[in-house]
């Protein structure tokens, strides 16, 4: 390393840093959010942790604005332009439903981001083939224009075929723009040049809702890191696990949907990779909800095409599926009496009960500390000190309405909440065909690994990975991924008519576009790479799936192949002689940065001494569990559950029947001796 670099995971209860200084010393940072204006908790975590400000180099920060904007509807309000008679796809989408709730009886879809009124129709028209049926009525975008005015702070140009031809699109856009000074404009070709109208449109207008938020948030960010003194170049963590320069994410704010989730899961895969760690499921469980993912042979889970908040969403971003139980989640009864365990969040203000800070609602964090797993004597964060009389209090509230006993009741709100979490990590593995014992469980986030061991016995599964500092990975992980942008060019071929050298050809002029992005522009050829795959399908089939292309495969028989391959994998079965389709080409332009490098711990004693000893509740027993400070533990060293191993920003509860040992990397390994 010859520069420092920081890393900023924001979540919803802590902000969480990582400092990676010159010499390869990592310092760790930890404060409240401030949900706010989360640029307020950024910057106190800044001076907090790095106190030689122009010395950092590269500020990488994973972000939740834009996925809080689209979830509370605080973005906007948007007005579309559109192709004339189809204002209304939006709203008609189509007859399937999108998942999760394909079979949720109470599924209501959410109303579209653009009402009807603030939808105008302008005459032009691309086909199919890229030749125009009518030109672009200039006259009537003006027209547009001047209803919008006072209306709408943003405005998508959503047009047919525009992923073709994308020129009546950048027209309308540029006419729009100098008609409305002021109000934020995207054209949907600009944000995904995709075919299907809809998810494209709904992509589009999704990009023009967040746009006044992120961009007044970057902006604001940009220009508190300059006053303070710090000239580094700011990056944002992207869906897809790479980092988006600043002005990319002000014009494309769609692609951080995923932001903070997607620094957690590059945190694991760069602690696993030193591990020798191939398959696994991440859970990152911070104070508000949490995120699991599954990784294949050292690859996560990518999907294409996905649904947030209810909306279609096209772009490459991590398989991730989120629930809203973190250590903040809030207990409370049902009307007929039943307990249940989030969505609700206590946040960051007031926080749990236990925090001291005007919380009076019974959470996860503090059933942990009315059982004992979580102690009262390490400050949280650095800065929080728990207070066991006050979630006890909050607890035995909730209790009395339930008549239950407290530490009954404290029981009952851990169990939902790991079956909750367990819920959502058999949706991406039990549910798509994989079996948890396959895999290892890596737990992280401020409260991720307190449950390690609870939801691999849910889960059956028999090892667990604690990483180092667990409370921070998510930060650690925005330090450790490239820069990284999709370019995607919908070109629809039959496989058996491709002509030789036409891929090759069209990943040639992907990759000329690639390296003019911003992201590579100040980078040397040497740290240029370029990623490269195919949604592919069966002919007739209406959705593709997607086959990584490594730079050798060419030939239709390898394509083929590989397709045949993922296809069976996927589904079981597999038509040997069906026809094939080529849809869509996808490449990942890469900058590669500098990374931290794992460092091997030092030895320790192999018979490491509990520091203390404290009650614990499990399964209606009290006995006393001995507790370690991760900070003396060594290499090689090794201890049998039941035990709580202690760390400044996270607590690793081992159940009875678990064995831990220190890796060489100061990973604790816990493993079922049952």
């Amino acid at each position: 390393m010859t520069e420092s670099v920081i890393g900023i995971d924001v979540g919803g209860t802590f902000t969480d840093l990582v400092l990676l200084n010159a010499d390869g010393r990592i310092t760790l940072g930890k404060v409240p959010s401030t949900p706010a204006d989360q640029s307020i908790g950024i910057m106190t975590g800044i001076r907090a942790t790095a106190p030689d400000l122009p010395a950092l180099k590269r500020i990488a920060h994973g972000t939740t604005v834009s996925t809080n904007a689209l979830l509370q509807g605080r973005g906007g309000p948007v007005a579309m332009v559109t192709t004339s008679g189809f204002r209304d796809t939006i709203e008609i989408g189509r007859t399937r439903r999108m998942l999760p709730s394909v079979y949720d009886p109470s599924f209501v879809r959410p109303p579209p981001l653009v009402p009807r009124p603030l939808r105008f129709e302008v005459a032009e028209r691309m086909l199919g083939d890229g030749s125009t049926l009518t030109p672009l009525d200039e006259d009537a975008v003006v027209a547009a224009a001047r209803q919008i005015e006072g209306h709408a702070r943003a405005v998508a140009v959503c047009f047919l075929h525009s992923w073709l031809d994308p020129r009546h699109e950048r027209r309308a856009a540029e006419l729009l723009r100098a008609a409305l000074p002021g109000i934020y404009v995207t054209a949907s070709a600009d944000v995904i040049p995709e075919f299907r109208e809809y998810e494209r449109f709904s992509t589009a207008i999704v990009n023009a809702f967040l746009l006044p938020v992120m961009d007044r948030y970057l902006a604001g960010l940009d220009q508190a890191l300059t006053e303070a003194g710090c000239g580094g170049r700011l990056v944002t963590m992207s869906s897809a696990g790479g980092t988006l320069d600043i002005q990319t994410v002000r014009r494309l704010p769609v692609r951080t949907i995923l932001s903070g989730p997607a620094g957690g899961v590059a945190g694991a895969l760069w602690v696993a990779n030193a591990a020798g760690v191939e398959n696994f499921i991440t859970c990152d469980m911070g104070g508000t909800s949490t995120d699991v993912c599954v990784i294949e042979r050292g690859r996560p889970s990518l999907v294409s095409e996905t649904a947030f908040a209810g909306y279609p969403l096209k772009g490459l971003q991590y398989d991730i599926n989120t629930v809203g139980a973190g250590g903040g989640s809030i207990a409370d009864a049902e009307a007929d009496g039943i307990l249940k365990v989030g969505p609700q969040s206590a946040g960051a203000d007031p926080g749990p009960a236990g925090y001291g800070r005007g919380g009076t609602d019974a959470t996860v964090t503090d059933a942990n500390l009315v059982l004992g797993r979580l102690g009262a004597e390490r400050h949280l964060g650095g800065s929080i000190a728990p207070d066991r009389v006050l979630a006890a209090a909050a607890v035995a509230r909730l209790a009395g309405r339930l008549n239950l006993g407290p530490d009954e009741l404290a029981e009952g709100i851990l169990r939902l909440a790991v079956a909750r979490m367990a819920g959502a990590i058999r949706a991406i593995s039990v549910e798509k065909g994989r079996d948890p014992a396959d895999f290892a469980l890596i737990p992280f986030g401020g409260a991720g690994a307190m449950y390690g061991c609870d939801l691999a016995e849910e889960l059956g599964m028999n090892d667990v990975l604690v990483p180092i500092c667990p409370g921070n990975l998510s930060a650690l992980g925005l330090l450790a991924s490239d820069q990284r942008q999709e370019l995607v060019r919908t070109c629809v071929r039959a496989l058996d008519r491709l002509d030789d050298g036409e891929l090759a050809g069209l990943i040639a002029v992907q990759e000329a576009e690639g390296k003019s992005l911003p992201l590579l522009a100040d980078l040397p050829a040497a740290r240029m790479r370029f990623e490269h795959a195919l949604d592919m399908r069966f002919a007739r089939q209406a959705f593709e799936i997607t086959v990584p292309l490594p730079t050798d495969v060419t030939t239709r028989d390898e394509l083929r192949s590989r397709f045949l391959d993922q296809y069976r994998q996927l589904y079981g079965h597999v038509d040997p002689s069906g026809a094939i389709e080529i849809v869509t080409l996808r490449t990942m332009a890469i900058g590669v940065m500098d990374k931290p490098v794992p460092q091997p711990m030092t030895a320790g004693t192999g018979n490491p001494a509990a520091i203390a000893n404290r009650a614990v509740r499990l399964r209606d027993k009290v006995t006393d569990w001995p507790i370690f400070d991760r900070a003396r533990l060594g290499f090689g060293d090794r201890f049998n559950g039941p035990a709580i191993v202690e760390e400044a920003n996270a607590t690793t509860v081992v159940l009875p029947d678990w064995s831990v040992a220190v890796d060489r990397w100061g990973n604790l390994r816990l493993s079922r001796r049952t």
